[in-house]
């Protein structure tokens, strides 16, 4: 859909601002019945669609995008969906937005998500924020935290694409809870810069499409070295659009521990199925046990992103950053108060979590051993991708579960939804996710190859989703 778009602005074909008035008018009646945007950016996208009607330009001229709240646009209010940013308009935008912008994209909004992040149904929105439905069955969550951005792709009913964040599983989750297309890219592959962050070693930027080459149109865009970001990557960027159409010869990895009695059998079956039709089609297909990974990754990656998060956030306190009051007491008491009244219930959980995991007397048991379990994952990775191209498993253990069922989880059974995702964002891979269309709510395949090898990834979903 982008590339044909695209082409028609660059001829003059499209009247750009008339078409920007019309999906501003859509997004507005979506937001209203599915609380997507945290923000409708209405002024930034007629003055873009004005520029690019005098001068069209860009391999994304004209099409539409949608951003996560907790990445940067300038002059938008942007608050990662917490109530202690409220009020907060970047003087820049983030690296990868601003490539996007210079290709001509047309910036609608900020997405709602998880609070900074911390969630994996978009439940656990900031103070003031409304959840998001889903589009497919509004009584169901959107997954998180990237679930606004997963959710208006979903809906879209012009040229678009969404930037999510992943942590944990933050693109991959949402995007099979509303059946898109999400890639999660390499550690570094896509500039952090002007990402509003949660765990600095683990936070990634990537795109959420409706079809894998409308993804890798985006993913060549956002990627590519920045000295803004010292963990970006110098590593070259291939034409990601150049998809493969076949499957002969691909070794693929099915991952045993993924298939466990906690998966249920629509996701169990679906995924077969397509297993199936990898192996018609020519690929490899081998049984994989990558037990360290599904045993310990839940317990390391906890620890390790709720410590960075609990020092990340650490600067929210009323006096430099966020919210702030008149100054009444001592410096902990006002610090206390403006936390307590601007955080919501699952920041002060993790923000806590992680205080515990990093304090002295705690740090060796807890943060350094996870570390060590880190390195211990990354090897069992390194080890699969000497035999195999991609592995493959669920993306989430169930299809997106009711409102009605998240409210009675304890918060480890949350946590739990990320067991299948936290290893590729512990180990910094690729990672994407496949949609498939059931008779009731889409299940998500989830592709993982080795570091900077998304063109695997992506022309494996051009495959199966045809």
């Amino acid at each position: 859909m982008i590339e044909e778009h695209v082409k028609l602005v660059l001829a003059k074909k499209v009247d750009v601002v008339k078409l920007t008035k019309e999906v501003l008018a859509i997004v507005k009646k979506l937001d209203k019945e599915y609380k997507v945007y945290a923000e409708i950016s209405e002024d930034l996208a007629l003055s873009q669609a004005r520029a690019l009607a005098k001068n069209p330009k860009g391999r994304f001229a004209g099409v539409f995008v949608s951003v996560k709240d907790g990445i940067c646009v300038e002059d938008v209010q942007s608050r990662a969906s917490s109530k202690i940013l409220e009020g907060y308009k970047p003087p820049f935008s983030a690296t990868a937005v601003q490539n996007l912008i210079e290709e001509g994209a047309i910036i609608i909004g900020k997405t709602v998500q998880d609070e900074f992040g911390f969630g994996g149904f978009c439940t656990n929105v900031g103070l003031g924020f409304d959840i998001p439905l889903n589009p497919l069955d509004k009584t169901r969550s959107v997954g998180g935290s990237s679930g606004g951005s997963a959710a208006i792709t979903a809906l879209a009913s012009f040229p678009h694409i969404a930037l999510g964040e992943s942590t944990g599983g933050s693109i991959v989750n949402p995007a099979s809870f509303c059946g898109v297309i999400g890639l999660c890219p390499t550690y570094g592959r896509v500039s952090r810069y002007g990402l509003i962050d949660y765990a600095n070693s683990l936070d990634k930027i990537g795109p959420i499409a409706k079809n894998a080459k409308d993804a890798a149109l985006a993913l060549e865009v956002i990627s590519g070295y920045d000295k803004k970001d010292s963990t970006s990557s110098k590593e070259k960027v291939p034409i990601y659009s150049n998809l493969k159409k076949d499957v002969t010869g691909l070794r693929v990895g099915i991952i045993k521990e993924a298939f466990g009695d906690d998966v249920s059998k629509v996701v169990k079956d679906s995924i077969n199925k397509k297993i199936d039709e990898l192996k018609k089609l020519g690929a490899k297909v081998e049984v994989v046990s990558l037990k360290k990974n599904i045993e310990y990754g839940i317990p390391a990656y906890y620890i390790l992103a709720t410590s960075e998060a609990s020092t990340n956030l650490a600067k929210y306190c009323g006096m430099r950053y966020g919210a702030t009051e008149k100054l009444e007491g001592s410096f902990n008491e006002y610090f206390s108060n403006i936390r307590s009244k601007n955080f919501g219930e699952e920041a002060k959980r993790r923000i806590i979590l992680g205080t515990f995991a990093r304090t002295s007397g705690y740090r060796d048991a807890y943060y350094i051993k996870a570390m060590k379990v880190r390195t211990i994952i990354i090897e069992e990775y390194k080890k699969a991708f000497e035999k195999y191209d991609v592995l493959i498993s669920p993306t989430t253990p169930m299809t997106s579960p009711k409102f009605s069922e998240i409210s009675k989880m304890t918060p480890l059974q949350h946590y739990m939804a990320d067991v299948l995702t936290v290893g590729p964002n512990l180990a910094g891979l690729p990672h994407i996710n496949i949609p498939i269309k059931t008779k009731d709510m889409p299940v998500g395949l989830m592709g993982i190859s080795n570091h900077f090898e998304e063109g695997v990834l992506l022309s494996l979903a051009e495959v199966l989703t045809k």
